[in-house]
C-alpha cells in the first residue's frame, strides 16, 4: 500500500464534468440548474480539503483527443465560454486529481480504477453533471465495483429537476447508492 494513502481517509469526493463549456444541445438548461448548485460544491470541496480527503475531477474531453486537463480548464475559463461563471467557483485546485473520459461513466476507459487503489478510497462521494447521465453511469459503475457510493443530491444538477429526481432514485434503488445532501456529508465516516 502506498504510505500517503494511509495518510488520507478512504474517501474521495469525485467532481464530475464540473470543468464545462456548456456548449451542447441543451447547454443553457444545464448550466441553470449548474449555476444554482455551483455555491455548495464549492464549500463542499473546501470541506474536503481541510478534512484531508482526495479530489478527483473527472471530465469529459469533449471530443479533443490532444487536450489535457490543463488546456481544457484555461478554454472554460475563457471571457466568451457560456460555463465560465459556473467553473470559476468548482475548479481544481494544484493538488486536486484531474482525469479525462472519453464517454459518460468516470470509470470507462479512464485510470481511476488505478488512482482509487493508488489512494486506497473505499467510498466514493459523487457530485457534479449531469445526474441523469454522467452521475448515473458513474454510479452503477462503482456500484459494480463494490465502492461505497454516496451522491450529493444538491450538488448534482440536470437538464429539468424530473430528469434530476428520476436520476436519483434509479441511483439509491439501483446503484446501492446513499443519497445525501451536502450539509450531512461527515469526512471521514463511512457508512
Amino acid at each position: 500500500m502506498n504510505k500517503d494513502a494511509k495518510l488520507k481517509p478512504p474517501q474521495a469526493l469525485l467532481l464530475i464534468d464540473v470543468v464545462n463549456n456548456f456548449e451542447f444541445p441543451d447547454g443553457e438548461l444545464l448550466l441553470r440548474h449548474a449555476l444554482e448548485i455551483a455555491p455548495r460544491v464549492g464549500r463542499l470541496k473546501r470541506r474536503a480539503v481541510t478534512a484531508g480527503v482526495p479530489i478527483i475531477y473527472v471530465n469529459d474531453n469533449f471530443g479533443q483527443w490532444h487536450s489535457n486537463a490543463a488546456k481544457l480548464l484555461a478554454s472554460c475559463l475563457h471571457t466568451d465560454c457560456p460555463g465560465r461563471a459556473f467553473v470559476e467557483q468548482v475548479q481544481p485546485g494544484e493538488e486536486d486529481y484531474c482525469v479525462l473520459k472519453p464517454m459518460h461513466s468516470a470509470f470507462y476507459q479512464t485510470p481511476l480504477d488505478v488512482l482509487l487503489r493508488h489512494l486506497n478510497a473505499t467510498s466514493l462521494i459523487v457530485t457534479g453533471l449531469a445526474t441523469n447521465s454522467c452521475i448515473l453511469c458513474t454510479a452503477h459503475d462503482a456500484n459494480m465495483r463494490d465502492l461505497e457510493v454516496t451522491v450529493v443530491s444538491d450538488c448534482c444538477a440536470a437538464r429539468t429537476d424530473q430528469e434530476h429526481r428520476a436520476a436519483l432514485a434509479n441511483i439509491k434503488e439501483m446503484a446501492s447508492a446513499r443519497i445525501v445532501t451536502a450539509g450531512s456529508i461527515k469526512f471521514g465516516k463511512t457508512r
